[in-house]
């Protein structure tokens, strides 16, 4: 019995993870080699009600709940991380749209991305820092009815296959810090926009890349939220998403748990299973029990924001916890395999995909400060 999942949301899961099964398994180690995402496959998952079904029905979604995302989201990362990306990047857009964006902005763009017609990258980060995610360069003009942009933008994740991407850009002084910072939702085929692909360790499907742009005119009214206002206003969506990263790589822990089990109970070594040594059995006990409360602390924290109650150190304990935990037992996993976990297969790609949401989204380090801040409050823990 979970607390936080009743009748309809197990059913909803099951219904997703079926899905998953036929559908995204199948591709997993060709889109990893391809690095190709599948947009026919995307379609699919929009035409399925899977992608951001949190979102309300005049927005094309279904008004369900951030626990109902939740529980497609761990369904479809359990059968590939990097495609699982279009989960994520269409929740934490979409709500920056729903609540920021004008309407007659935000409806076009976000039916699009519920039916999997449309992908959005969040453009954040830049060359000069990541974590110091106010201290931008990129600088957003006032040109009569545009804005007009010019800088570059780096590390951003499906940055040569999004459609549009919500930017964060200075349109303030540096003084100013995050009070001058404004976000657009920017489309991707705007003159002077140019983008590249890096080669990445893992989410090879999804990808990550830079955005350029050299006098990029926006109209004013893709604006979101309130001029210098961007970025202390939309960053609040992150809480959702962080949430939904713990259940992302979790669900990758769980099913590289599942499968370590079956081959250790079938395995003999000494005339024995190899789940009979515990050296062997124990340290995966030890994972099964601390995934197991990880993923309760995810429910737990959608549950809260479902309710409309804080959950801003509960997210970031699921954004520094999950991914690191996901990492040590998919590692665990593929030692348990010995050399055929070392070979090319899901395993290692696994370890590989999970990697980067240590990094990217994050860090532990800044997660831990959120989280200290707001037990012993900001003056005791300043920036």
């Amino acid at each position: 019995m979970n607390p936080y999942l009743d009748e309809d949301l197990v059913a909803l899961g099951e219904h997703a993870r079926r899905f998953a099964q036929g559908r995204v398994t199948p591709g997993f180690e060709t889109r990893d080699t391809t690095r190709t995402l599948d947009r026919e496959l995307m379609l699919e998952m929009g035409q399925m009600g899977f992608i951001a079904p949190e979102l309300p029905e005049q927005y094309g979604g279904q008004g369900l709940g951030c626990l109902a995302a939740g529980v497609i989201h761990e369904e479809i990362a359990r059968a590939d991380l990097s495609l699982s990306y279009i989960n994520l990047l269409a929740s934490l857009n979409g709500q920056i749209l729903a609540q920021h964006a004008a309407p007659a902005i935000a409806k076009p763009w976000l039916e699009k991305l519920t039916q999997g017609r449309a992908l959005l990258a969040i453009a954040l980060t830049e060359p000069r820092g990541g974590s110091d995610a106010a201290n931008l360069r990129l600088r957003m003009e006032r040109v009569g009815g545009h804005y007009v942009l010019n800088g570059e933008k780096t590390s951003i994740s499906a940055a040569d296959q999004a459609d549009a991407a919500v930017v964060f850009a200075r349109t303030g002084s540096a003084e100013d810090g995050a009070r001058g910072i404004s976000a657009m939702l920017v489309p991707m085929d705007l003159p002077g926009i140019t983008r590249n692909r890096f080669d990445c360790h893992g989410q090879r499907a999804i990808g990550r890349g830079s955005i350029f742009f050299e006098n990029v005119r926006v109209p004013v009214d893709h604006r979101l939220g309130d001029e210098g206002k961007g970025f202390v206003q939309v960053m609040q969506g992150f809480d959702f998403s962080r949430a939904l990263i713990g259940l992302q790589v979790l669900a990758v822990a769980k099913v590289s748990l599942e499968e370590t089990w079956e081959y250790v109970a079938q395995r003999e070594a000494f005339g024995k299973p190899l789940a009979a040594f515990q050296g062997v059995s124990h340290p995966l006990a030890d994972f099964e029990t601390q995934v197991e409360a990880a993923r309760l602390l995810c429910l737990q924290t959608l549950w809260l924001k479902d309710r409309g109650l804080p959950h801003t150190a509960e997210a970031a304990m699921c954004k520094w916890w999950g991914p690191k935990l996901a990492y040590d037992v998919v590692h665990q996993c593929l030692l348990s395999f010995g050399h055929g976990g070392y070979d090319r297969g899901p395993m290692e790609q696994r370890l590989r995909d999970v990697l980067g949401f240590q990094i990217g989204d994050g860090t532990a380090q800044i997660m831990k400060t959120i989280i200290a801040r707001t037990r012993a409050g900001r003056d005791a823990v300043p920036a």
